[in-house]
């Protein structure tokens, strides 16, 4: 092939939903995303055509991945890195891993990205590694009850998260866990006002770009709406929000996108803390497709290619991003003629379907609403939501 008209290869371990979203935005660069799939039912193996089978620490599947890929990245943190790192230093040429492991480390380790940042002065909620019960019990003496736990990998969704009222609580849920082989950490439940996420790129050159803050509304652990910019923010605290992702990214050598979930809490103590880090595209910015002139996919993208990267300004005043969540019970209607009479009642609202099977709670797809004004603009993102979900439509007196 003339070296001139070759595109860099761009390997992405996982083939779920944020694989397939970042293919869609590779064949706007004359590309196709080459993925590694455990399932050629996975919702990016079904659109790629560069597919490879096998698991990430799959010793036959991994040299076949990564035998011409020019850079590699992820869809999701639960990688085992060893393997992998390993048969990419030794790929002829080397193949860049990006975000490299000792910067998805603070993704996939909730203990190691907390001692981090707290080293780095960077706010989080108090916390403490759990061994026992009686670490619970001294943590939650002291600062307070309920705690909450978390398993220090491996979450997701709402999974691997346990809300302790009490030692009582804590006796059963702890030594179930433990016995499990889980490990464990404890923090303060925050009182907080609302949940926000921040939302950056990183280049390998340093170059950085930030989209304005949003609003993550989560139900069950689960994040259900996202609303951007963030209602009511004010520019300080947003500016302040931006800024400390982008030095989070700086100071952890993240390369590709970061979001940074963030607690807002008011009363003493009044600002922003981090609950969590994801170094991949994310839920919270999935509005970017239609919200943002650059959306998150086609970012991370340009950062882990070390292309300039894209502007982030807003298309419209405010975008509503809605997951749809898999019904209880799935409705009887097929999903093509839900998605028929969406459209005829929400024209402008926008689709994304991921190809997943539908069982409840499940993320099989989300859509966008764009707007002028909140309110309004919510309405039509959760109602359409809604109905993909159930086949019903939402009425008025259960808009809130």
């Amino acid at each position: 092939m003339d070296p001139r008209t070759r595109l860099p290869v761009v390997g992405m371990v996982g083939a779920g939903q944020l694989a397939r979203m970042t293919h869609q935005a590779a064949v706007a660069l004359g590309q196709s995303l080459r993925v590694l799939a455990v399932s050629p039912d996975d919702p990016a193996a079904m659109v790629s055509p560069d597919v490879v089978l096998g698991r990430p620490d799959d010793a036959d599947a991994l040299p076949r991945f990564l035998a011409g890929c020019d850079v590699v990245t992820f869809d999701h943190e639960l990688v085992p890195m060893e393997p992998l790192a390993s048969l990419a230093a030794a790929a002829a040429g080397g193949v860049p891993l990006r975000p490299a492991p000792h910067a998805l480390a603070h993704a996939q380790d909730k203990m190691v990205m907390r001692d981090r940042l707290t080293a780095l002065g960077v706010p989080c909620p108090p916390y403490r590694a759990v061994a026992s019960v009686a670490d619970v019990e001294a943590f939650g003496a002291e600062h307070g009850w309920p705690v909450v736990l978390k398993a220090r990998s491996g979450g997701y969704d709402g999974r691997g998260v346990w809300m302790l009222d009490d030692l009582a609580e804590a006796e059963r849920v702890v030594a179930e866990t433990l016995a499990a082989g889980t490990s464990l950490m404890v923090e303060q439940k925050v009182r907080m006002r609302r949940e926000l996420a921040a939302l950056v790129a990183r280049s390998p050159f340093g170059q950085g770009a930030a989209w304005p803050v949003v609003e993550s509304v989560q139900e069950n652990g689960i994040c259900v709406e996202v609303i951007a910019p963030a209602p009511g923010l004010s520019q300080d605290r947003a500016e302040a929000a931006q800024s400390l992702a982008l030095r989070v990214a700086n100071e952890l050598d993240v390369v590709g996108l970061l979001a940074v979930e963030l607690f807002e809490v008011d009363g003493p103590g009044s600002g922003l803390l981090v609950n969590e880090l994801a170094m991949r595209p994310h839920n919270s910015g999935h509005w970017t497709i239609e919200g943002s002139r650059t959306s998150q996919f086609e970012q991370h993208l340009r950062a882990v290619l070390d292309y300039p990267l894209g502007s982030t300004s807003l298309t419209a005043p405010v975008t509503v991003m809605a997951n749809v969540l898999g019904g209880d019970p799935a409705p009887d209607m097929s999903m093509d003629e839900r998605a028929h009479h969406l459209f005829a009642r929400f024209p402008d609202v926008k689709v994304h379907l991921y190809g997943k099977g539908e069982r409840p709670g499940r993320k099989i797809g989300h859509v966008t609403a764009l707007g002028d004004e909140v309110e309004p603009t919510r309405r039509r993102a959760v109602t359409a939501a809604a109905w993909l979900s159930t086949a019903q439509w939402l009425s008025s007196d259960k808009w809130t």
